[in-house]
């Protein structure tokens, strides 16, 4: 119970990531336009920079991704798990049930 506890916690922390990255990512805005009165090695410099930063962002996102659909298994997994118990515990009830012997009604005198 302890680790579904732990698992839950972590994607919630994991979709705040997610969440905050994505949010930063936005912020960068669209890419570098081309200035006419800065010389083009100065353009591609620019444009550089903001593919760096887009592409560092972008990796991390997908890392971020990756560890969150780990936990959304191993909860998937844990849900699975509980199913498989709740199953056996109905189908050990039920037996208990029909092996028990019917009292007989009493008699009204």
């Amino acid at each position: 119970m302890l680790t579904e506890i732990l698992i839950s916690n972590n994607i919630s922390e994991l979709r705040q990531k997610i969440s905050q990255i994505m949010s930063e990512l936005d912020e960068l805005g669209e890419p570098v336009k081309e200035i006419p009165e800065i010389i083009s090695s100065s353009n591609l410099l620019r444009s550089n920079e903001f593919l760096l930063k887009s592409d560092e962002k972008k990796t991390a996102l997908l890392s971020i991704y990756a560890q969150y659909c780990k936990s959304l298994e191993q909860l998937l997994s844990s849900v699975f798990e509980i199913q498989h118990d709740l199953k056996n515990i109905l189908t050990e009830q039920s037996s208990m049930i029909e092996s028990k012997p019917k009292s007989k009604p009493k008699s009204k005198q």
